[in-house]
C-alpha cells in the first residue's frame, strides 16, 4: 500500500499503486491501516504531490554503512551517531533543492527514511517495529564544507531544501528487505540494502528513544551508503527506495529572493 499527499491543503491518498490511488478519510497516523476509509478514486498529476509527511522532527544517523564512513575518512561509529535536520528543509519530489551561496560544496546522500504512527519513549524492540508507518525515499542533502568546519551538524544538514523526501510512503513494509539506488543524470552513483546497515532500522529506533521522545509523523533518516558526491546546478537527481518509486530532485544554483 502507499500513502501520499497531494494539493495545496495535502490531503492523503493511498492505493497498491500509484496509478490506483483513492482519497483517505481517516488519518493514517491515528488509525490502523486495516480500518482505513476511502473515497473516491483520484487521478493525481506528479507535479501535484505533496511531501509525504509533516514531521515535527527529522533524526539523521551518520556512518550507518561502513564504506560511507570509509570514504570520508571517518571512523566507524561505536553506537549509532545522531544528529537532527530542521523540519523546514523538508519538499517534495520534483521540487528543487537550492545550492546555498554559503557553501561550495553540496553534496547529496540517498537514504531510506522511517516514518512514525506511533510514539516511542525507551521503546523495546517490538514496541518499535509497530510504530513503524512505512518508509520513503530521502536526500539527506549536506554542506560538506561546513560540516568539516562546524562543531555540529545543524548548518550543514539544514539548510532550505536539504531534505527532499517522496513520492510516497510505503506502509507497513518488510524492514530486513529493503533496498535505496540514487542516480544523478541517469547514472548509478549508490547503491545500498538494510541488510548491510551496522544497525538496522528497529535498533536505531530503541536507540533514539532512548535520547529523546519520537513522534507520530516524525521522520528517521536511517544513513547512506557509499559513493556520495557533489551537486551543481543544472544536476537531476533520482533517489529510488523498493517499492516507494522515485523520488526526484532537480538541482538549481540561489539566485536571489
Amino acid at each position: 500500500m502507499l500513502l501520499l499527499r497531494y494539493g495545496p491543503e495535502g490531503f492523503h491518498a493511498a492505493g497498491e499503486t500509484l496509478d490506483s490511488l483513492r482519497i483517505l478519510h481517516s488519518d493514517p497516523l491515528t488509525t490502523a491501516v486495516s480500518a482505513w476509509q476511502f473515497g473516491r478514486t483520484l487521478d493525481i498529476s506528479a507535479e501535484a504531490i505533496r511531501p509525504p509527511v509533516v514531521p515535527g522532527k527529522v533524526l539523521g544517523i551518520g556512518r550507518n554503512y561502513r564504506e560511507h564512513a570509509r570514504e570520508l575518512a571517518n571512523p566507524v561509529p561505536a553506537e549509532p551517531l545522531l544528529f537532527l535536520k530542521s523540519p523546514g528543509s523538508v519538499i517534495g519530489s520534483r521540487t528543487p533543492i537550492v545550492l546555498p551561496p554559503e557553501s561550495s560544496r553540496v553534496e547529496f546522500e540517498g537514504e531510506i527514511a522511517v516514518v512514525l504512527r506511533h510514539r516511542l519513549t525507551r521503546a523495546d524492540a517490538a514496541a518499535c517495529a509497530r510504530a513503524v508507518l512505512g518508509v520513503t525515499a530521502a536526500i539527506d542533502v549536506t554542506a560538506r564544507d561546513l560540516q568539516r568546519r562546524d562543531a555540529t551538524f545543524a548548518r550543514a544538514k539544514s539548510f532550505d531544501t536539504f531534505c527532499p523526501l517522496g513520492p510516497a510512503i510505503l506502509v507497513e513494509p518488510d524492514l530486513a528487505d529493503l533496498t535505496v539506488e540514487t542516480r544523478l543524470g541517469g547514472e548509478v552513483r549508490q547503491r545500498g540494502h538494510v541488510g548491510e546497515m551496522i544497525w538496522g532500522i528497529v535498533d536505531l529506533l530503541v536507540y533514539a528513544s532512548r535520547m529523546m521522545t519520537l513522534e507520530p509523523g516524525d521522520v528517521v533518516l536511517t544513513g547512506t551508503p557509499a559513493g556520495v558526491g557533489p551537486l551543481a546546478d543544472g544536476d537531476r537527481l533520482e533517489v529510488e527506495v523498493s517499492g516507494v518509486g522515485v523520488l526526484e530532485a532537480p538541482v538549481e544554483a540561489w539566485r536571489g529572493a
